[in-house]
């Protein structure tokens, strides 16, 4: 016995409307992958700068537990870039291959009507990256990729990784904008004054703003891990509680 979400078919529209479509949505998603990590590498990069720049040049040992920082997000980010996050197979649900699975009588299936895909327990339809994702968790906007069964512990060490490299940024920040003013700004820099204290600032303000946005997702997404749930549940569960 099969039981489909929706319509048996896929929808009205014609097969070459349908492929169209995947292919724009698949350029779409290429330019904004490309755009997240330019802008993922940009700020990481311009923090890195700004601390061998300003704060390096009266604290040298502290480039290397930036440096190491610093490369971990690189991996992580690149590794969550690049993941699966678990994608089921468009297309699989035909009827050979249902037919192959061997049901029991009384089984039920579900089929997705948009990807024309045999739903896995806990798979849900992501319209970003249009195809079904194992225990998707969330499509996140920053690495333009789903977090699912098969990236979620990069996801968690991506968010990790940034907390720490930004509230040792926070900390050395805030350390050295204090030194400067005792100082007078006297040999604090290699930078004037007005330079040096817009740099601090930009430095302190980003690193407060990456800090707290990741701890919070770092968190949540250990709560998440440890609780056998995904955030999408939790957020479909508290909207039928309401």
């Amino acid at each position: 016995m099969e039981h489909h979400q929706g319509t048996p078919e896929r929808s009205s529209r014609s097969q070459e409307d349908y492929s169209t479509e995947v292919e724009s949505g698949r350029a779409q998603n290429l330019s904004e992958l490309t755009i997240c990590a330019l802008l993922m590498i940009y700020l990481a990069f311009s923090t890195k700068a700004i601390q061998n720049n300003i704060i390096c040049k009266m604290h040298c040992y502290q480039i290397y537990p930036i440096f190491i920082s610093f490369s971990t997000l690189f991996i992580s980010n690149i590794r969550i870039l690049l993941a699966v996050a678990g994608a089921v197979p468009k297309g699989n649900a035909t009827r050979e291959n249902i037919q192959r699975m061997g049901l029991r009588e009384g089984q039920v299936i579900f089929k997705c009507p948009k990807c024309c895909s045999i739903k896995p327990e806990r798979a849900h339809h992501c319209s970003v990256c249009q195809r079904c994702i194992r225990k998707m968790d969330h499509h996140c906007p920053w690495v333009n990729n789903c977090v699912g069964e098969n990236n979620q512990k990069f996801f968690v060490l991506f968010t990790f990784y940034i907390a720490l490299l930004s509230l040792h940024g926070l900390f050395l920040g805030t350390y050295q904008f204090v030194i400067c003013i005792r100082n007078e700004w006297r040999e604090c820099s290699g930078f004037s004054p007005p330079a040096t204290v817009v740099l601090l600032l930009f430095l302190i303000f980003e690193s407060l703003l990456f800090a707290i946005f990741t701890a919070v997702m770092f968190f949540t997404q250990v709560n998440a891990i440890w609780n056998d749930e995904t955030i999408y549940n939790r957020s479909q569960t508290s909207w039928v509680k309401r």
